[in-house]
């Protein structure tokens, strides 16, 4: 079992919307590295209103944001051109040294930074090997590549045990 917690989030939430990110400010975070794809919008989508006004909203509260992403440059700042946030394109997660220029970036340590994605091999286990709290949040659409969808069904597999585990806790 151990070999499956590497994977295991610290939060699993429904959407990157939903977490209560000025709280965790009152807790001593200030830095945030968020995915994109399937994270803030659908596979592929330019930023909407919901992220443009989650980012202001950060801004305002005191956070440091960053975008990383494994897609090149031009999907990740066509996004980031309406958010505004700092951005490590080509980032190779679940590697955990642009977790740790991320972190570099934003003027952030493990301790006051978070990480929200919605893949638990590239996005959560390359976050936590940085040291970084997580959030898993479920994938904003159904529609994905077909490499992602293979590693989905595995996924469901460590969040089976996952759930188990809290359970267990509870």
């Amino acid at each position: 079992m151990a070999l499956l917690e590497r994977f295991y989030p610290d939060e699993y939430l429904d959407s990157a919307y939903d977490i209560d990110y000025e709280a965790l400010y009152a807790q001593g975070y200030r830095g945030v590295i968020f995915d994109i794809d399937n994270t803030l919008v659908p596979h592929g989508a330019p930023a909407d209103e919901r992220s443009i006004g989650l980012f202001d909203r950060l801004r305002r509260t005191g956070f440091q944001s960053l975008l990383l992403s494994n897609n090149k440059e031009p999907r990740v700042k066509m996004f980031n051109d309406d958010v505004h946030s700092q951005y490590i394109y080509k980032a190779g997660k679940p590697s955990k040294k642009n977790y740790v220029r991320a972190m570099e970036l934003m003027g952030t340590t493990p301790a006051t930074t978070m990480f929200v994605g919605d893949q638990l091999f590239t996005d959560v286990w390359g976050a936590k090997k940085a040291g970084i709290r997580t959030w898993l949040v479920k994938p904003i659409h159904p529609k994905e590549e077909i490499q992602i969808v293979l590693k989905r069904r595995l996924e469901h597999i460590v969040l089976f045990f996952y759930r188990r585990s809290r359970r267990r806790k509870a």
